[in-house]
Formats: structure tokens, C-alpha cells, sequence
């Protein structure tokens, strides 16, 4: 992988829409069910491979396309390019899936899938993401791990 070229120079910036949770509204002592705004905020922030730039600034996540059923620890996140043959696009999933799988409880099943008709791979690139042997090659992968790392690093 070459990450040195660009595939989109020019990206459009998107404002937040999207609140965060406060943190005088997280108590752990009370059990609540996981939801897609709280996923929302674990994927927000997670950096663009090619720009100094979050998913969320991006719109490649969106609060809208997460699928959360907490009593069946299942957790869907479809994400979108910014263009429609981004060469990142399996790197962006893998880093979701990683974030999801550091931060939430074992129990949950994770899917990670570019949203249907926004790339021209998907089908390929949903396989790979959706491959647990593959993710967990990739996360074996020095070099590919440390991208990885280096997407979900908060800048300040």
C-alpha cells in the first residue's frame, strides 16, 4: 500500500450535527443498554488514513447508520467513502472494527460493511472486513497495525 499518494485531495468537511454525551450523564454504576449514539461516540474521532481529518468530519460514520440490539450483542456499523474507489476503505473498516472490539464487552458481535452502493468494491471489501482469519492476519502485520494505532490516536 502506498499512503503517500491521495485518492481524494480535496475532501468535503462536514460540521459535527451530532452532540456528544456528557459525562455527567455516564454512571457506572447503573446498567444501561448500549446504543448507536453511544457507538457513535466510540467511532467519531477515529482519524482519516490520507487527511488530518476524524470519520465524523468526513461523514464516512454517521449516527443514522448504526445498528445496535444490545440484548443480542450485536453491534452493525456501515460506513461511506468519501469516494466511490477510496483505496483506504478496508484500512477505515478495520481501524472501526478495532476501535468497537478495545472498547466494547467481549459479548458483542461486531459488523463492519461500507454502506450498499458507495464503493466499488463492496462486495470485496465487505468479505475481507467480515473474515476473521483476514482481520486477524492484518492485525498481526506490524506495519498495518501501526496505521491502524496511528487512525485511532486522538489529536489534540
Amino acid at each position: 500500500m502506498n499512503f503517500s499518494s491521495k485518492d481524494n485531495a480535496n475532501p468535503l468537511v462536514h460540521e459535527s450535527q451530532t452532540p456528544r454525551y456528557r459525562e455527567e450523564n455516564q454512571d457506572d454504576d447503573i446498567h444501561d443498554e448500549i446504543d448507536a449514539r453511544e457507538i457513535f461516540d466510540l467511532i467519531r474521532d477515529i482519524n482519516d488514513p490520507e487527511h488530518p481529518l476524524t470519520l465524523e468530519d468526513l461523514r464516512v460514520v454517521n449516527e443514522k447508520d448504526i445498528f445496535v440490539d444490545d440484548k443480542a450483542s450485536s453491534v452493525i456499523v456501515s460506513f461511506t467513502p468519501t469516494i466511490p474507489h477510496c483505496s483506504m476503505a478496508t484500512l477505515i473498516g478495520l481501524a472501526i472494527r478495532v476501535q468497537l472490539l478495545r472498547a466494547l464487552p467481549s459479548r458483542f458481535k461486531v459488523e463492519i460493511k461500507i454502506a450498499k452502493g458507495t464503493h466499488q468494491s463492496e462486495t470485496a471489501v465487505n468479505k475481507q472486513l467480515a473474515d476473521k482469519e483476514r482481520v486477524a492476519a492484518a492485525l498481526e502485520n506490524n506495519h498495518l497495525l501501526g496505521v491502524v494505532n496511528q487512525c485511532l490516536t486522538v489529536k489534540n
